[in-house]
């Protein structure tokens, strides 16, 4: 575990030199392309997930390819564990796709190595116009327009009734239940069911960390790019954590680390063996498909009196800046954000689609579990919630270092106190503040 984190770190500090320099040599290298081609061009389109969504983005591509005939599209796709070490490398190496995915803090932080095109550049092959204000202003860094929301997503907790079932747990009221009660849920779920099924599938993420700092008034991260967050919060956070693992309510350290970045169907709610997950709302149909179960969505624990959920964009779209066919990519970019042959081949797979249009013109083609995660997202924005802000450069490895100390807490290698001293020492580092 700790020679993988040094290679994250080592490959991190790579990538960060390689695209300084990338940037310092900016002025000199010839510009994209962005004026309109007529001859046939080829285009690489790159994202990360399992073999569903390959599928039925391979048929967006198809539809788009038949409406596009003088522009091939060269799909590059893999597993989420190496997709960004990947990126990483082709970035720096000067081989990037032309449209990439990307997710989380991610457009920022190559937004701000100059290594995305400003969309600006291409808004005659772009419409961007019909996307929700929100999911616009997701996309944005410094006010300049990196990334094309795929669809809205929030963190959920989701459910197996059949695993409450036969452990005779009766399922919470998500109106009113805290953490606290989330905890003794879990321990209870675990208590009555076989050896190898948990009340808790995991213990907590990164992305959790944001939400339990948001309910303490708290933000990760600052509107002027600053940590948001204080000891005590980041305590309480690993406390928790420990103590889902100690009381059995989470598997083991051993068994959780084993379970890092592992397939849909490799988790513990996708093989039916656990009661509750906490995750993303677009994961529901996937974790549903493998479960072979009927899930739901629940709000989060502690959402009183201070929610600490919001909306986010599930994925983004974004163009190289030196794809040396911009135009084209941001046809195929306008086509899978505006146009419905693809809406209503790709769904919600990517989140609940951003364009009210394209909301509409798949909403009688949503399985149950689809049209649950579009109802949980209609019940999400109508809450009030704090802004959400994007990370500042360097934050994409917080993440790494949570989980990395998160490990070091379950096994017992470092105290809630000591993790928490180690966390925003490390942190405030990565993002140079």
């Amino acid at each position: 575990m700790a020679r993988k984190s040094l290679r994250i770190i080592r490959k991190s500090i790579a990538f960060v030199a390689a695209l300084g320099l990338m940037g310092l040599t900016a002025a000199c290298s010839s510009p994209s392309s962005n004026q309109p081609e007529n001859g046939p061009v080829e285009i690489r389109f790159s994202w990360w997930g399992n073999a569903t969504r390959a599928d039925i983005t391979s048929k967006a591509i198809k539809e788009f390819e038949a409406a596009n005939p003088n522009i091939k599209v060269k799909p590059e796709y893999g597993d989420i564990s190496g997709y960004f070490d990947k990126l990483a490398t082709q970035v720096a190496a000067n081989d990037a796709p032309d449209v990439i995915t990307m997710g989380g803090a991610y457009p920022a932080e190559y937004a701000n190595r100059g290594a995305l095109l400003d969309l600006s550049k291409v808004k005659d092959s772009l419409d961007l116009s019909k996307l929700d204000p929100g999911a616009l202003e997701n996309g944005q860094v410094k006010g300049a327009q990196y990334g094309v929301s795929t669809g809205a997503n929030a963190l959920a907790i989701v459910v197996n009734p059949a695993v409450f079932q036969a452990a005779g747990v009766a399922l919470p009221d998500d109106s009113k239940w805290t953490w606290d009660d989330f905890a003794k849920t879990a321990k209870d779920i675990t208590d009555k069911s076989p050896k190898g099924t948990y009340g808790t599938a995991t213990v907590l993420t990164h992305d959790s960390l944001d939400a339990f700092a948001r309910q303490r008034g708290k933000s990760l991260y600052t509107q002027d790019g600053q940590l948001g967050l204080d000891k005590d919060t980041v305590q309480a956070y690993f406390d928790y954590s420990l103590k889902l693992s100690e009381s059995g309510a989470a598997p083991s350290a051993s068994e959780t680390v084993e379970k890092l970045n592992v397939s849909t169907e490799q988790t513990l709610m996708g093989m039916g063996q656990a009661g509750m997950m906490l995750t993303w709302s677009n994961s529901l149909t996937a974790l549903s498909k493998a479960s072979g179960a009927e899930l739901k969505l629940l709000k989060l624990p502690g959402e009183t009196p201070t929610p600490g959920i919001w909306l986010q964009s599930s994925q983004f779209y974004t163009i190289s800046a030196r794809s040396k066919h911009t135009d084209a990519a941001a046809k195929l970019v306008n086509f899978l954000v505006n146009n419905e042959a693809a809406a209503k081949i790709v769904q919600s797979d990517r989140g609940v689609p951003s364009n009210a249009g394209m909301r509409t013109a798949i909403q009688d083609l949503l399985t149950p579990q689809g049209k649950t995660e579009a109802a949980y997202i209609d019940q999400i924005g109508k809450m009030e919630f704090a802004p959400t802000f994007i990370g500042p450069t360097g934050s994409t490895a917080v993440s790494e270092i949570t989980a990395r100390i998160n490990t070091d807490v379950l096994f017992k290698r470092l105290t809630p106190e000591k993790a928490a001293e180690q966390w925003l020492s490390e942190s405030k580092a990565a993002i140079g503040k």
